[in-house]
């Protein structure tokens, strides 16, 4: 692999994510998280400054996986559509370089969107004089863009093989199963029903444990796991992008254009 080559496709997929005016969604973010601080004290009964803390993390969170999720499962079937994926594969560009150009540019997207919104919330908090744990909030928005650059990895899998709006539709349906994947292994072994169990076993074994990921409860009280979790989960993140960009790779592979 060459990293000049991955380095220009991250570089282009991220200046186009840019040119799509996805970041105007910062300005209505900022303007709405302005506003609802502004009326959780009238429903809050007191709890306002948990309240917003909740609120903003959710916010980022929601916004930062729409886009990752729409955006990630277009990106090859864009280059499909507009005739360019048969310049690439005439080129000395490998199916490997491609895939991980293309997972490093909408990665680094996420992460510049994660940055700003966070710098914006923050900004707004101590604006309004609402105290924060700091150190915690950082760690938990980390993860959280571990955990879109994961479901990011199971969008361009998807858009692989399948339409765009099916694989944003699939990768929507893989982040709500994995969020839930905890629940549904100990749903299964209170059902007392050994097929069903095993259906759950099978389920939190393919699916990503996105749960590992998700800090934000516990940021808001601040509050984390010890270090040794974290790294063990980041590590499982890291490892699982591994395998989702390689069966891209080698789906791509076969494919013919």
């Amino acid at each position: 692999m060459n990293f000049n080559r991955i380095f220009t496709i991250a570089s282009n997929v991220f200046l186009e994510v840019v040119r799509d005016r996805i970041l105007y969604i910062i300005g209505l973010f900022a303007l709405f998280l302005m506003g609802s601080i502004r009326l959780l004290p009238e429903v809050s009964a007191g709890l306002e400054n948990k309240i917003t803390l909740d609120f903003g993390i959710a916010m980022i969170n929601l916004l930062g996986l729409l886009i990752t999720v729409f955006v990630s499962a277009n990106l090859i079937n864009k280059e499909i559509d507009k005739k360019t994926v048969y310049l690439l594969v005439s080129k000395p560009v490998s199916p490997a370089e491609l895939i991980i150009g293309k997972h490093f540019g909408i990665s680094a997207f996420i992460a510049v969107l994660i940055l700003v919104m966070t710098l914006l919330f923050l900004g707004i908090l101590s604006f309004n004089k609402i105290s924060y744990p700091f150190v915690s909030l950082s760690i938990a928005f980390i993860f959280m863009w571990l955990q879109l650059s994961l479901v990011a990895a199971v969008g361009i899998l998807l858009g692989v093989f399948t339409s765009s709006l099916l694989a944003s539709l699939l990768t929507l349906g893989v982040y709500a199963m994995g969020s839930l994947s905890r629940d549904l292994l100990a749903l299964g072994k209170i059902s007392e029903n050994p097929t069903l169990e095993q259906m759950m076993k099978a389920t939190y074994m393919i699916l990503p444990d996105l749960a590992r990921l998700d800090l934000k409860n516990e940021a808001i009280y601040g509050y984390l796991p010890p270090s040794s979790v974290l790294i063990t989960n980041g590590i499982y993140a890291i490892l699982y992008m591994v395998l989702l960009l390689s069966l891209s790779i080698a789906i791509f592979w076969q494919r013919e254009f």
